[in-house]
């Protein structure tokens, strides 16, 4: 701790001479135990803290992507009399749109439990949901009264809860802890393990087609079986990186600025602004006379007062809406990953036997999507993380949305011709689109709304902004499924690309409304007073107070 803070924290004589002099002491100290923060030496801590974060992201993504891996082997085992083989459109939708809703309700949910419980009480049970749906889904059985599609559309709602719960928890948590100069970076890291939860599930799918080859192959007679034990394995792996990070999120300590703000305990705060600066480590104050602080509450009223304000509400609707544009059009590229993945040669098998064209379809779809990811994802994810403490988030968003919306114009005015005599450019967009999508929007909507609003609501209104962005996906997702085939198969997909670039095109707009928040405290960026923040009274412990 440095003599400042010590100094700070020492001058409790200060509060005999009146309510002023107290709080011009207590905002004192709480300005001192946050620059602690704020120009910290980055250490293993801020490491443990990104790690056990982007975990948590590496297990949200594997299970997102693991059903695109898995719904071809589902349909193999379940549907193979009644549909050839494959899964009705109804229950690809339905597979597929139940975690979006389920984590969109998570989202707004649990970014509203962290302002009001504590950050440290919330941050492990999302995990622990997930964990639960993702076993859940591993073991789920058909029965007469209720077919496998129902019950795995239930655990995928129950995990998309969990999945929605880990955007604002694992943001404001890693943002709070962060020092200024590095906050882009950690929760850039943190964000970043999505691309490569994405690539596990890949490899998942490879290794586990490869290891049942012979027996799918040479068994034509169990080869459901086979198929079943497949989809299964794909599908439960996810649950071991959660299980592995579950011990390290319940023992996370709570972030000093929620402790401070919320809980309005500056002298705890202090106490673990030292301790996991030091030590990582996190150590419960029990002196018997605690010294709470008067600072704004939470409460309804507060937050349309707060959000009422132009200067504020504008924030939240630049982040809000951003988040929703983007996902309309992050989930549209769906719709072409079957063209390019013909394309480049890992498309559907159409010779050999059954067995066979089943088979090597589905690995290559698996080895395809592995390409794709290293091709455009994970280089967006590092350009971001290179950039973002140096040019700054809202510079890279603009940029973002701008090249999305030429590069979705060239995909759908142009995708006939393309299609028909290029290919090869329309997968260099794809790819490209890919790219600025990571080293453009995609991250910077998560990282900016971790860092805009005052600590109170920090969380909530990550959730708000978040789960705006979930009703696009579903909104993409469901308007894909019903326009993409009018006129023939894929015959509107070029329209919903021109329409994806327009929504591209209208995040440049709201970008405008955001603050640059590169090199600035998270105080600064709240817009509130802070000469001026708190006031104080003496409160024994066990003493019931507001």
């Amino acid at each position: 701790m440095s003599y400042e803070t010590k100094e700070a924290i020492a001058s409790d004589s200060s509060l005999q001479h009146g309510a002023a002099a107290a709080g011009v002491d207590l905002n004192a100290r709480r300005r001192a135990a946050l620059a602690e923060i704020d120009n910290a030496k980055f250490s293993f801590f801020h490491v443990k803290a990104c790690a056990v974060a982007g975990v948590g992201f590496f297990t949200d993504a594997y299970d997102i992507f693991a059903i695109n891996l898995a719904v071809g082997a589902i349909g193999y085992v379940y549907n193979m009399e009644s549909h050839g083989g494959a899964l009705t459109a109804n229950q690809d939708l339905g597979l597929k749109i139940a975690t979006p809703v389920g984590t969109l309700i998570g989202q707004v949910l649990f970014g509203y439990l962290a302002d009001v419980v504590g950050r440290k009480r919330m941050y492990g049970l999302e995990l622990i949901i997930i964990i639960i749906a993702t076993l859940g889904q591993a073991v789920a059985g058909h029965a007469p009264a209720i077919s496998i599609i129902g019950v795995l559309v239930m655990w995928r709602f129950v995990m998309g809860v969990g999945i929605g719960g880990d955007y604002p928890l694992s943001a404001v948590i890693t943002s709070e802890f962060a020092a200024t100069r590095i906050r882009g970076r950690m929760m850039t890291a943190t964000f970043w393990s999505q691309g490569w939860g994405q690539l596990g599930a890949a490899i998942v799918a490879v290794v586990s087609l490869s290891a049942f080859k012979s027996s799918i192959l040479n068994d034509p007679i169990n080869g459901a079986r086979h198929y079943d034990t497949v989809w299964r394995l794909i599908l439960g792996i996810g649950a071991v990186p959660g299980a592995v990070a579950l011990y390290f999120r319940l023992t996370l300590p709570e972030t000093p600025r929620f402790t401070m703000d919320v809980e309005r305990n500056i002298k705890q705060a202090a106490t673990d602004v030292d301790a996991f600066l030091q030590t990582g480590g996190y150590v419960q104050d029990s002196t018997p006379v605690v010294q709470h602080l008067e600072a704004p509450k939470a409460s309804w009223r507060d937050f349309c007062n707060h959000f009422g304000q132009w200067k504020h509400g504008k924030v939240l609707l630049g982040t809000a809406y951003s988040w929703f544009a983007l996902d309309v059009a992050f989930y549209g590229l769906g719709l072409n990953t079957s063209i390019i993945l013909n394309a480049i040669g890992y498309g559907s098998v159409t010779t050999g036997t059954k067995q066979e064209q089943r088979y090597h379809t589905l690995f290559n779809n698996a080895v395809g999507n592995i390409i794709l990811v290293v091709a455009g994802l994970i280089p967006g994810f590092w350009a971001a993380f290179a950039t973002i403490d140096w040019w700054g988030r809202k510079p890279i968003q603009l940029m973002g949305f701008t090249m999305l919306t030429i590069l979705l114009c060239c995909m759908g005015f142009g995708y006939d011709k393309l299609k028909e005599n290029a290919v090869g450019a329309f997968v260099a967009l794809y790819c490209l689109t890919n790219f600025f999508q990571n080293f453009g929007p995609n991250t910077t909507t998560f990282v900016i709304p971790g860092e805009v609003f005052p600590t109170r609501y920090r969380s909530t209104a990550h959730g708000i902004s978040a789960g705006s962005g979930k009703l696009g996906a579903i909104i993409a997702q469901v308007m894909a499924f019903k326009l993409k085939d009018r006129g023939g198969k894929n015959a509107w997909v070029k329209h919903i690309l021109e329409i994806f670039a327009l929504f591209m095109l209208t995040g440049i707009f709201s970008t405008l409304l955001l603050p640059e928040t590169k090199g600035k405290s998270l105080e600064e960026l709240s817009g509130e007073d802070q000469d001026n923040f708190v006031g104080a009274h003496q409160q024994v412990k066990g003493e019931q107070h507001a």
